[in-house]
């Protein structure tokens, strides 16, 4: 069943937003008493609105996702630019292609900075203040306090982290906004040691102080953990990510389990033994989020061929915007008994459903061949445009059962964290480290019924995590965190789709527009301005 606030605390929430979102009192300028309880005095002095503070940054996280911020990009984006995807059009495509969003006063900077640098830096801002007034609130008893606390530190921690991924240059504070410091200006970046000293501290106050079980929705002990694991690999050490990660795998108290099959996985609302941290929405009613076209984006048209329509079955309604490359698929295709390109992760063909307008001589239930990728064996492909556009292998990940089909906006939940990367890993710090790592890249290859490894390298790795949680938002920062070497190596030899795909050639091919300072993304000049006058921006830029 998917999170449900009540009616009295979500319509406090929705109310809570307006309010929160301003970072100044208007003490000195209005002398009206507000007619409602639900005012900023409300928010940081009472139990009750620090709880619904607390709610709202789970609103702001998703809004993220939702179709409503920036044109859908917020949500895909990160999907679009990596070694696993081919980006075929639109906006989203132009940011893959590495044709957006690669100077600091191209249109592509001011979206990423709306969806992600003003976005992550609101929900800290936010947390801040959520943290600072409960340490000092009155008449609440600790162990509240010290959940909300928890809660708030982990969006803080969260927050910051994916920004340092993104940008490098950050700046990171623990001190609220008020009257007196509104307007000073930040005037350079904060150290890496200060970013990890502060990130690291409020993921272990989230860690000590949040359960184990918590409603479907909330963060809990595990999601802190796997993403201290996750910060762990970011600063080489492996024993850390180790134990952060062998706790959720393994901790007695810990009720995450990976599901039986790849089936199972993005099944239903995604509330399972396996989710770390899901988004939760719910059609038709008050707070239940807005529409998300994620599924659309990576879904591919099939339906604009004649004796098929739109059906969940077959992956809903889509428009073929950021579609597996080849080099992806082939990595699913080694193991021809591997699930997850058999209508669970993704889906490679597409049957004729529609018996009134059926081809002549097709039923229902035939495989629609009628367009051919170009291939060593077909150098000039059938119409491999249309191909691309109608009939390419699709992620399905973000497809759900009571979605509509015919739709390109849908609310659904989206998982966040999940425990098989948890699972990968452990994997990757204990080849680092000590231990056996067979285990636990096992686990997830034999839930896959794909055959057991025998080694581990970094390689290895890198190809069993674009296998399982390719076109979750992860394999940028995977890249990243590797090295240089690694991404550029990944970007240049597989993203796109190269020779499969001539048109890609030449100025719309990502393999030949990759530069390496494009690791990090650029300030957008705007945000920039309001920084001092030696706030650096990211190099090459």
């Amino acid at each position: 069943m998917k999170f449900k606030n009540s009616y009295s605390t979500i319509k406090k929430s929705i109310l809570l937003i307006a309010v929160i979102t301003l970072t100044v009192s208007c003490d000195g300028y209005l002398d009206e008493q507000p007619s409602t309880l639900i005012d900023s005095g409300y928010i940081y002095n009472t139990e009750e609105g620090l709880k619904s503070g607390v709610v709202s940054l789970y609103k702001f996280d998703r809004d993220r996702y939702d179709n409503s911020t920036q044109d859908y990009m917020g949500a895909v984006l990160m999907q679009s630019r990596s070694d696993l995807a081919f980006s075929r059009t639109g906006y989203t495509g132009l940011m893959g292609r590495y044709q957006r969003g690669i100077s600091p006063i191209d249109l592509g900077s001011n979206f990423t900075s709306t969806l992600f640098w003003k976005h992550f830096y609101n929900i800290t801002n936010k947390a801040t203040d959520i943290i600072n007034a409960a340490e000092v609130v009155e008449d609440v008893d600790q162990a509240t306090k010290n959940q909300i606390i928890a809660e708030a530190k982990f969006f803080r921690a969260h927050s910051y982290f994916y920004l340092y991924r993104m940008y490098k240059n950050i700046f990171v504070t623990t001190k609220s906004v008020t009257v007196e410091n509104a307007f000073d200006v930040v005037e350079t970046n904060s150290t890496k040691e200060e970013i990890f000293d502060l990130i690291n501290s409020d993921l272990q106050f989230a860690i000590d102080n949040l359960q184990w079980n918590v409603k479907f929705g909330r963060i809990s002990k595990g999601t802190a953990k796997h993403v201290k694991a996750k910060v762990a690999m970011w600063e080489g050490d492996w024993a850390e990510a180790k134990k952060q990660a062998l706790d959720v795998i393994e901790d007695p108290m810990s009720p995450h389990s990976l599901v039986a099959t790849t089936a199972d996985v993005f099944k239903g609302d995604r509330n399972n033994s396996e989710q770390l941290y899901v988004i939760q929405s719910q059609d038709d009613v008050l707070g239940g989020g807005e529409v998300t076209m994620m599924n659309a984006n990576f879904v591919t048209q099939y339906f604009q061929i004649p004796g098929i329509v739109e059906e969940i079955e077959q992956g809903g309604r889509g428009f073929s915007r950021v579609l597996p490359n080849n080099y992806l698929l082939d990595l699913l295709a080694e193991d021809p008994n591997d699930t997850r390109d058999d209508n669970t992760y993704f889906r490679l063909n597409y049957f004729y459903n529609d018996v009134n307008t059926l081809p002549s001589g097709k039923n229902v239930g035939d495989v629609i061949d009628i367009y051919k990728p170009i291939s060593p064996a077909n150098p000039n492909g059938v119409q491999y445009q249309r191909y691309y556009q109608r009939l390419h292998p699709s992620c399905i990940k973000f497809n759900q059962e009571d979605d509509d089909p015919k739709s390109y906006r849908n609310r659904s939940n989206i998982l966040v964290y999940r425990l098989a990367e948890t699972y990968l890993i452990a994997t990757e710090a204990i080849m680092r480290s000590t231990g056996d790592p067979l285990p636990y890249i096992n686990a997830i290859r034999t839930r896959a019924n794909a055959a057991p490894v025998t080694a581990v390298n970094e390689q290895v790795i890198l190809d069993e995590r674009a296998r399982e949680l390719s076109f979750e938002g992860q394999r940028w920062f995977t890249l990243k965190r590797m090295g240089q070497d690694v991404i550029n190596r990944q970007i240049t030899s597989f993203a796109g789709d190269g020779d499969f795909f001539p048109a890609n050639r030449g100025a719309k091919d990502p393999r030949t527009n990759w530069q390496d300072h494009f690791i990090n993304w650029p300030i957008f000049q705007e945000d920039l301005d309001l920084l001092g006058p030696n706030y650096p921006q990211n190099t090459g830029y």
